[in-house]
């Protein structure tokens, strides 16, 4: 009865620290290293992301895809063309929302020279637009424009600064 005793007492101790031990665990949760990931519309490639790493968040609550790490975005147009490049040191993906956040060091680039520093970049996907309330530098071949708050359509087009704080205009050589 004794050596019975013993061995319930330590079942219910392992099983405690199993308990313990799943809390700890990020269920639901799958990592990969060193991604790439292409999105097509109709056949046709119109971006891929690099990144580092990437864990997507399974839960169907708070799906999710975060780039921990950083990101390179690549943007396409109809005919392969590489037409813009966007990269920041952190990224996050909400599926179901259809919203994606670049933070810290963000840089969107374009082929026409155009370029968007800033700290935050959301991406709505649903309405189609990209928008900061973060200060902004838009550089342009003939100028650079400063100020906070940024919209413009997914592709960048129609792009204003929501409060222009300073704006330079460059000569042309």
């Amino acid at each position: 009865m004794l050596i019975l005793s013993t061995t319930i007492f330590f079942c219910e101790n392992k099983t405690s620290d199993i308990d313990d031990l799943i809390s700890k665990m990020e269920i639901g949760k799958e990592m990969a290293e060193e991604v790439e990931i292409l999105y097509s519309d109709a056949a046709i490639v119109r971006a891929r992301i690099v990144a580092p790493v990437m864990i997507m968040d399974l839960d169907r609550s708070s799906e999710s895809q975060e780039f921990p790490e950083g990101v390179v975005v690549d943007f396409f147009d109809d005919f392969q063309n590489g037409s813009s490049t966007l990269s920041g040191l952190y990224a996050i993906r909400y599926i179901r929302k259809g919203q994606v956040i670049v933070r810290d060091s963000v840089v969107w680039e374009s082929v026409t020279g155009e370029k968007l520093e800033t700290q935050e970049l959301i991406w709505d996907e649903k309405a189609e637009k990209i928008y900061s309330d973060k200060f902004v530098v838009i550089s342009r071949p003939s100028e650079i424009i400063y100020g906070h708050g940024f919209e413009a359509g997914q592709d960048f087009n129609n792009a204003r600064v929501k409060a222009v704080e300073g704006r330079i205009t460059l000569e042309n050589e």
